[in-house]
């Protein structure tokens, strides 16, 4: 094992909000250009209640393009099985470590006690109970062995000259990475109507909790940018227009 690099083991997920152009207003300067032109700017911050009623109405009647004139750029670390969930939405612009390049960090991640772990129903109905002490104590033993087994491997070949894109295929799906991921808000809405679990949600999402997890701290920097729009996605059953 790596003396520079100390193993370690994490059950929580990183998201910051590294830039943004994304507020209420350029959801409304977009929407009016079509009936106000090149004076769609002019009436911006003019009427609160105005603008409010204008982005709830988008948003019900799914006229999704206004929304697509804002832009989020966030910084993940997350397991690679999130990351390979999160990419299968081909709506932003990824950019993510690469193990060729660089030795890749003994960062693994384990389930917290609070991670249910017993799966019950059928697939696209199922849900998750919490597991039992014995199960928790195994399944988090069981990673730390193959985890740590896994890195020391990786270990031996880089240290024998082996290239880096062939010793990390070794390695498991629970290592961290880290990727810049931007998207806009019409983006962001489909993303979260899908990989969170919400009460008054008009479909019903089944997200892997891993991957809900990263989705809900990306949504509290969404609801705080862009208060308005994030209000008329709740209120239309968490629907992106």
């Amino acid at each position: 094992m790596s003396e520079e690099f100390p193993i370690q083991f994490k059950e929580d997920m990183t998201v910051e909000l590294v830039k943004s152009s994304a507020s209420d207003e350029d959801v409304i300067w977009a929407a009016r250009v079509s009936t106000a032109g090149e004076t769609s700017l002019d009436s911006i911050g003019t009427d609160p209640a105005r603008a409010e009623g204008l982005i709830n109405y988008l948003a019900r009647e799914r006229h999704g393009s206004p929304f697509e004139h804002t832009s989020m750029t966030f910084f993940v670390s997350a397991p690679i099985f999130v990351f390979r969930e999160f990419m299968r939405h081909r709506i932003a612009s990824y950019n993510e470590e690469s193990g060729r390049y660089r030795e890749l960090r003994p960062v693994f991640y384990v389930p917290s006690k609070e991670r249910k772990l017993v799966q019950i129903g059928k697939t696209g109905a199922y849900e998750f109970i919490e597991g039992t002490p014995e199960q928790y104590e195994i399944t988090v033993a069981a990673i730390k062995a193959s985890c740590t087994f896994a890195y020391e491997n990786y270990q031996k070949m880089l240290a024998a000259g082996v290239a880096r894109e062939v010793a990390r295929a070794v390695l498991p799906v629970t290592l961290y990475s880290s990727m810049y991921v931007t998207m806009n808000a019409r983006a962001l809405m489909n993303f979260l109507s899908l990989r969170t679990s919400r009460e008054g949600s008009h479909f019903p999402s089944y997200p892997q909790r891993e991957i809900e997890m990263v989705a809900e701290k990306m949504e509290e920097h969404f609801a705080r940018l862009m208060p308005l729009t994030y209000g008329a996605f709740v209120k239309s059953g968490r629907i992106a227009p």
